[in-house]
């Protein structure tokens, strides 16, 4: 009778378990993640598309003078640096980086200007420029994953992350060693030509004698 009863347990465990392997093989496949939602930008909009969907684009136009000349256009990127782009936007309304010159320009690495301070070409101290900023408090960091590539605009500081103000800087080439060190806050859409051809600085530092500078900036919206 025990043997019985052993045998019956042991067949239903089999029974068991080989349906429980079945139920296991047969279960469709499940997303190891949720599925990426696809970006706005990717989708070609349709003809019932609403003026509200689009998304407005801010960019900062520069028009350069002095020995090199010409208009750079920059794609500022409010969803990474929301703050610094803020700074850049408030600043251009109020006419505060027109002839502001181009203070540290390092060939094969980066130019430097925004220094609404003591940068003004006609200001008497460019002696003190890239040591000044704006009127206004100095900014939080927002860092991002954003790479330091060619034609990439970020926010200068001091040692302190916390530190940006006004000025700004252009990379010439890639320059993976500021990744996640300075803030990003665009790159340059339009006017490759005339970030290339800013003149020059002589001297490890970059310092410009007689030096390109901002005749004007100015805030377009595109969209």
């Amino acid at each position: 009778m025990k043997k019985a009863i052993i045998s019956i347990v042991a067949l239903l465990v089999i029974l068991i378990g080989g349906f429980m392997g079945y139920m296991y093989l047969t279960q469709p496949d499940l997303p190891a993640v949720p599925p990426i939602p696809v970006k706005t930008s990717e989708v070609a909009p349709s003809a019932t598309s609403t003026t509200a969907e689009a998304t407005a684009q801010d960019i900062l136009v520069i028009e350069v003078a002095g020995a090199n000349s010409g208009t750079i256009e920059i794609l500022l990127n409010s969803d990474v640096a929301p703050g610094h782009v803020a700074r850049i936007k408030a600043l251009a309304a109020a006419g505060a980086y027109d002839n502001v010159v181009f203070h540290r320009v390092i060939d094969g690495f980066m130019a430097q200007t925004g220094d609404v301070q003591f940068g003004k070409r006609d200001g008497g101290a460019l002696g003190q420029a890239g040591m000044g900023g704006s009127n206004m408090d100095d900014l939080t960091a927002e860092f991002s994953d954003q790479s330091f590539a060619k034609g990439v605009v970020g926010m200068a500081r001091s040692q302190n992350p916390d530190s940006a103000n006004s000025q700004f800087f252009i990379m010439f080439a890639p320059a993976p060693h500021l990744n996640g060190q300075y803030t990003v806050v665009g790159r340059v859409i339009s006017g490759d030509d005339v970030v290339d051809g800013i003149k020059k600085g002589a001297g490890r530092n970059g310092e410009v004698v007689e030096p390109d500078y901002m005749k004007s900036v100015r805030i377009k919206t595109d969209g």
